[in-house]
């Protein structure tokens, strides 16, 4: 049976002739000829807007190399380069290697980006010289004849050639949620879907003239913009340049004009004081993280489409999934065909058989029903209804071969037959055994009244057996243990989708609810979603409703689904997960595609947002409350009057052991700890506290020195006894942060203080670095200073936990 539109079957023959034996002839266009494609890519009407899954290696380079804190560094640097000897200038060297590690990971997860998208990009199919053939968006040429079917997106503008019963949804462009039935000659947009029917439109504009062209360009970028950690470090960097440029300024002043030292000198203790103040590893750290985390997920066949995504999952605290394709496998089972009313089994069969054919793109429940039962030759579909989501059911009508036309329903029990039917009792009993039923009803009504379902007569129940996913159950208990709350949406029966989710161990599996029942308004609907956690006969609007109800009491709502009847919830939900095997309109939707189609692929990306939003937080302190000492030593020596203790390459050597090398390890270690708001004041609550301490006790020593040491070394002196300070205090800091302890966080704590007394106790690298430590008296009265800030810092922070709770 190739017949699927309506056909006119009024009016001539006579019983026995051809025109009642043999289907009529249905011509279809038959696309473009090689020829003419050839002609068209040759004058450049080809649909060449170019997916782009992220950023051009000339963007990475330019984003990393081209920053206000580089530049400032360079003009630092050249001038270091001129002026002092080369250990002075160790800054420069590390900002070209931290820039050069930041480039290479943004490369390599481009790279892993780049081959997933190829993977996970829909082919749409293209009739040319009569045959269909899947061929890549960006072949697609001017006059193209594109066939579509359920879940199908519009890739480029045109006009509807053939359209068998189809509706495309338009609501990502125009906002109207009820799906548009299309006929020949309709416009359709690109950017819309199909969400029932099928047929095949004529590509009228292509490339960037196409209506969604930019939107889907812009849309599918890897982009390191719009989320709360990168609008945050932005905010922290505007503040520190606000703060550094005045503090520079009066260091500048005061060691080359007040302070009549030597010039050479005086350059290098002034940058000295100026290049700790810039953050400048942690923008490039952050940008490491976010690509090590593309480059492990995308390891795991998981298509991150917008980078701030991995940061989004990490503050996820509520789940919406649909059962189908995410609890259960697509495929399913017929495990037996319930007959009513005197239905004849024989003939119950043929009608399964020939609905199975009537539909050329049938979903899961279809095709196991057209597994089961082969099409019945002699029948005729004359008209047909596609399945879909809103209306709970499919239908076709026949013309039987022995003269005899009927009508067919096939869907929801619940939706076809009156309330109180007896039937449903028994199809409530097969629900709670986690089965799927189908009600196959015969009706009076043509299938484009509104009234088709009215009156119709139950024939048969067709029960499937659907296949859970084998990882599920596993999935559901990560969440669980994670306390982040799992809600099952889906449209199929409540208590049947109940069956399935206590199958899995869902907690609250036996509270199942309704949608029909569910109240309208966003409040009311909020507390019984806050309240229970399986949701059946769901509509696509409500599912947009539901995860609207869930943002408006404060939750971070992550949504998983791989059907049209999906598209509108994954769009409004803070994260949308689309399975590889979705429809294409779910894919372009969703932020993150799990291309394997597992769901157990899912705790990997939560996990990852949250190792690489809490390490990003926990490094930040480190970077800020260097920014903080620095400014504030900066501010003491201006108004002292006196030299400044450092030279470029002991904050250089400080740096690197108490936040360059310890922060890279921490930013990529596990941590499973749920990603929390208010990032700045998280971060600042500890940097402010710390850097005052730190640079507090550092002048403090500095003072003591400067009174206790005489003579033309004196100033070296008294400079080793600050950074011996300053050593001990920040790492004091890092010992802080790298909590709770690990074997290798104790280990990278004592290999950082390790490599400090290495430099103290090598000549040549005392020598190299400037620090010699002279006498005990001032050593140990630094050694104690230290300990004292180290005692005030613990005070401090947990003072800070109870007074600014994060």
């Amino acid at each position: 049976m190739t017949q699927r539109a309506k056909i006119d079957t009024d009016g001539g023959g006579t019983p026995g002739t051809p025109a009642e034996t043999e289907p009529p002839v249905v011509h279809r266009p038959a696309g473009l000829t090689s020829a003419e494609v050839a002609e068209r890519v040759a004058r450049g009407e080809v649909n060449d807007v170019p997916v782009r899954s992220s950023r051009s290696t000339t963007d990475i380079v330019r984003a990393n190399v081209f920053t206000r804190f580089n530049a400032i560094i360079g003009v630092l640097w050249v001038i270091m380069l001129i002026v002092a000897p080369i250990q002075d200038s160790l800054f420069g060297f590390v900002i070209v290697a931290n820039t050069g590690i930041g480039i290479i990971q943004e490369l390599r997860a481009k790279k892993t980006l780049d081959g997933l998208a190829v993977i996970g990009e829909a082919k749409p199919t293209v009739r040319r010289d009569g045959r269909a053939a899947e061929i890549s968006t960006s072949e697609i040429v001017l006059g193209d004849l594109i066939e579509l079917g359920p879940g199908d997106k519009v890739v480029v503008d045109g006009v509807v050639a053939e359209a068998d019963s189809m509706e495309i949804d338009e609501s990502l462009l125009t906002g109207e949620a009820d799906p548009v039935v299309k006929r020949p000659g309709d416009p359709v947009m690109s950017g819309s879907f199909v969400v029932a029917g099928g047929g095949a439109f004529t590509a009228t504009k292509v490339g960037r003239e196409a209506y969604a062209a930019q939107l889907a360009e812009e849309a599918s970028r890897f982009t390191l913009v719009h989320s709360e950690l990168r609008s945050g470090i932005s905010t922290i960097l505007k503040y520190v340049t606000w703060m550094m440029v005045p503090t520079a300024i009066g260091l500048i002043i005061s060691q080359l004009v007040v302070k009549d030292n030597d010039l050479k000198n005086s350059i290098a203790r002034t940058v000295g004081g100026i290049v700790p103040m810039i953050p400048e590893g942690l923008v490039l750290l952050t940008s490491v993280a976010f690509a090590i985390g593309v480059i492990r997920l995308g390891r795991k066949q998981c298509l991150v489409q917008e980078l701030p995504a991995i940061e989004g999952l990490a503050r996820v605290d509520v789940v919406c999934l649909d059962k189908t394709g995410t609890l259960t496998e697509g495929g399913m089972d017929v495990t037996e065909v319930r007959l009513l009313n005197g239905s004849d089994e024989a003939y119950v069969h043929k009608v399964l058989g020939a609905l199975g054919e009537s539909d050329p793109r049938p979903n899961a429940s279809l095709q196991a029903i057209i597994d089961a039962y082969p099409d019945a030759e002699e029948w005729r579909c004359t008209e047909s209804l596609p399945f879909s989501s809103a209306r709970k059911y499919s239908g076709a009508a026949f013309s039987e071969g022995d003269g005899e036309d009927s009508t067919w329903l096939l869907g929801a029990p619940d939706v076809l037959l009156p309330p109180g039917d007896p039937a449903l009792a028994d199809i409530d009993r097969l629900n709670e055994q986690g089965l799927r039923v189908l009600l196959l009803a015969r009706t009076v009504h043509e299938l484009d009244s509104p009234d088709v379902a009215k009156d119709a007569r139950a024939t048969a129940l067709v029960v499937l057996e659907q296949r859970l996913r084998p990882d599920a159950a596993d999935t559901l208990a990560y969440f669980a243990d994670q306390n982040v709350a799992a809600k099952v949406i889906s449209g199929d029966n409540a208590v049947s989708v109940g069956a399935v989710a206590g199958k899995l161990g869902l907690p609250g599996a036996e509270n199942t609810v309704d949608a029909r029942t569910l109240p309208t308004d966003h409040e009311e609907m909020a507390k019984v979603l806050d309240g229970n956690a399986v949701f059946g006969r769901v509509t696509p609007q409500q599912k947009r409703d539901m995860v609207a109800a869930l943002q408006s009491h404060g939750h971070t709502v992550a949504m998983t689904g791989d059907g049209v009847n999906d598209v509108l919830a994954l769009k409004d939900a803070d994260i949308g997960v689309s399975m590889g095997s979705g429809s294409e309109a779910t894919r372009a939707v969703a932020q993150i595609v799990l291309l394997n189609n597992s769901f157990a692929t899912l705790p990997s990306v939560v996990a990852e947002g949250r190792r690489v939003i809490g390490n990003i937080t926990r490094v930040a302190t480190l970077f800020l409350t260097k920014t903080v000492y620095s400014v504030l030593l900066a501010i003491l020596v201006v108004v002292s009057q006196i030299e400044y203790p450092f030279l470029p390459r002991h904050l250089t050597l400080l740096s690197t052991l108490t936040i360059g090398v310890p922060a890279f390890f921490l930013a990529l270690a596990p941590n499973k700890e749920r990603a929390k708001p208010h990032f700045v004041r998280r971060v600042m609550r500890y940097a402010i506290p710390g850097g005052v301490v730190a640079a507090a006790a550092t002048f403090t020593t500095y003072l003591l020195a400067r009174h206790h040491y005489t003579g033309a070394d004196a100033l070296g002196a008294e400079t080793s006894a600050a950074t011996l300070t300053l050593f001990l205090v920040s790492m004091w800091v890092l010992a802080i942060i790298a909590r709770p302890y690990t074997w290798w966080r104790v280990a990278l704590v004592a290999t950082m203080g390790g490599a400090f007394l290495l430099v103290l106790a090598v000549p040549w690298l005392q020598d190299f670095f400037a620090l010699k430590l002279v006498g005990t008296t001032m050593p140990w009265a630094a050694v104690a200073i230290a300990a004292a800030g180290a005692a005030v810092l613990e005070v401090a922070w947990r003072w800070v936990d109870r007074r600014f709770p994060a």
